[in-house]
């Protein structure tokens, strides 16, 4: 810098320099061409035009809206998504909007296939665009919806009078940069910031640079009612009270770590502007001897329960899994295997990992009964075990009977391995996954996962914000 440059000695004027150059640059990467936002543009009026004339072939009174991000301007160059709502009259019965929608859907991609969420859709591919053609009620508004897809119209009118071409072009940079800190996307896997939620936070805080200035000084819990609603009592660190339904918090399915790593990242960014945190980086697999290496180093024991994947969605797998792993640690931790961390991973096997501090106890375990003076529950504490042979005692420490007692598992792999797995809280299907067949690895054994899952054992092993 010259020496005239009023900014040259002063850093804060360098970290706006440094902030507004990323911005630019990052802009200019993810800002849809004139030829993209063309191409989008002829298939979603096309497909558009098309589900309007099947539509009203069978209900004239049906009518054609777009939704998502396409529609609101502010997809990220590369997305490839066209959500159409078909919108029904409120008096036609659910069975007959199902059976409309997807005869329309049908129409409107003849080669697609058959979703299904609160009700059945229809998903196909254009051009390289993936289509959805979803049915909804026409409602007055969103407090009476009947699916939650009836609120996706509202949003989008919603949004569409409050962005303009600036917060339009700062949703843009909000979404690219969620994604390039793992946050971004509401399904159950990732539990992080919905293309909604995104948008309407944008929206609130007045631009990028605002909504990263506020959330690193957040203080969960975090409450923003965009049309002072008045809110429902919700328990979730970020609470977004829904401009169109006040019963809902768009936020609720955005898990305490995505608020937090957020936060992290908007700190981390506002301090250190640069490119690469707006970049996804995959987790790199572990070697063998990479991960032997974190084994020694650690010393606690690890534990895998690996068997075949559900054949199930996503956003129903992951729940289960989740379930099925605290349900797991639970009973690990319950007979005196302390949980040191534990996660799930899903291909075409799925994995129930627990790390283990304790993996081995002693052959014995102690039992205190209730307090002697308590006499009709002491007694028979004293009856139950006075005559066991196995056991030591009762005996009295303190005020109580106590018992030392055979343990039912002395090693964790014995309690995996054993049908008192399936008495912890397992997912449905997850249990009869293992019903079927699984397999228990622990320790050094859990080097066979590596070929499916050196990606996931990477990421928990070498773990970041």
């Amino acid at each position: 810098m010259s020496e005239e440059d009023p900014a040259s000695d002063d850093p804060d004027a360098t970290s706006d320099n440094g902030f507004e150059s990323v911005v630019a640059d990052i802009h200019e990467r993810i800002e849809p061409s004139a030829d993209e936002r063309e191409r989008l543009r002829a298939v979603a009026d096309r497909l558009v035009a098309r589900a309007e004339a099947a539509a009203t072939d069978r209900c004239p009174d049906a009518d054609i809206i777009q939704a998502g991000s396409t529609a609101r301007n502010t997809w990220v160059s590369g997305d490839r998504d066209i959500d159409i709502f078909v919108r029904f009259p409120p008096d036609l019965e659910r069975e007959q909007l199902e059976r409309y929608g997807l005869e329309v859907g049908h129409e409107t991609l003849p080669d697609g296939h058959e979703e299904y969420a609160e009700h059945p859709y229809v998903k196909g591919t254009v051009e390289g665009f993936d289509i959805d053609v979803v049915p909804c009620f026409r409602l007055e508004s969103a407090t009476e919806i009947r699916s939650a897809v009836d609120r996706t119209p509202f949003h989008t009118q919603y949004l569409e009078a409050r962005l303009d071409d600036d917060l339009a072009d700062d949703v843009r940079l909000t979404k690219q940069f969620l994604k390039g800190i793992g946050a971004y996307g509401s399904d159950l896997r990732t539990r992080g910031f919905s293309g909604y939620l995104t948008e309407l936070l944008v929206v609130e805080y007045g631009g990028f640079r605002n909504l990263l200035e506020a959330a690193a000084n957040w203080h969960p819990q975090v409450e923003l009612d965009p049309e002072n609603h008045g809110r429902e009592t919700f328990h979730d660190p970020l609470v977004v009270i829904d401009p169109t339904d006040p019963e809902r918090n768009v936020a609720a399915v955005c898990s305490p770590e995505n608020v937090a790593r957020l936060q992290h990242y908007a700190r981390s960014f506002l301090e250190t502007p640069r490119v690469e945190v707006f970049e996804p980086a995959a987790p790199e697999p572990l070697s063998e001897s990479e991960l032997r290496t974190h084994l020694e180093r650690r010393g606690t024991t690890p534990v895998a329960v690996r068997f075949e994947a559900p054949d199930l969605v996503e956003d129903q797998l992951y729940p289960q899994l989740q379930k099925s792993v605290d349900g797991i640690a639970t009973g690990l931790d319950d007979r005196g295997f302390d949980i040191f961390r534990a996660t799930t991973m899903a291909d075409d096997t799925a994995v129930i990992f627990v790390e283990l501090a304790v993996s081995e106890r002693p052959a014995i375990e102690g039992h205190r009964g209730p307090p002697i003076h308590v006499r009709s529950h002491a007694e028979g504490f004293y009856d139950a075990y006075a005559d066991d042979p196995e056991a030591y005692g009762p005996f009295i420490a303190g005020d109580r009977y106590v018992t030392e007692r055979p343990r039912e598992f002395t090693t964790a792999r014995e309690f995996l391995a054993s049908d008192r797995l399936f008495d912890v809280g397992l997912g449905a299907h997850v249990e009869t996954a293992l019903e079927n067949e699984y397999e228990v690895l622990v320790g050094e054994e859990i080097t066979a996962l590596l070929e499916e899952f050196g990606p996931e054992l990477g990421r928990y092993f070498e773990p970041h914000p």
